[in-house]
């Protein structure tokens, strides 16, 4: 299984349809809320240094992008469901 990392804001729609994605799907993941953290808000940007929007999205320590780099993902089959079928 991938690790997944996810840094979200608390009012953020396309955060909530990211991490709603990856539960259908079956992944576990970590969750950084960065509405009120500027360390956290930081510590992503270090690893995005092009984005200072949410979510960003991680996988196996490798930077994806948002939520529509997530849904490309899965579409074409780079990111499978990991629930057993």
């Amino acid at each position: 299984m991938p690790r997944i990392e996810i840094y979200t804001k608390d009012w953020c729609s396309y955060c909530q349809a990211a991490k709603q994605l990856l539960q259908r799907l079956g992944y576990a993941y970590t969750e950084y809320d960065v509405t009120d953290d500027e360390r956290l808000f930081q510590q992503m940007r270090e690893r995005a240094p092009q984005s200072r929007t949410v979510p960003q999205i991680f996988i196996d320590e490798r930077g994806i992008g948002g939520y529509t780099d997530l849904v490309a993902l899965v579409r074409s089959g780079a990111l499978p469901s990991a629930a057993p079928s």
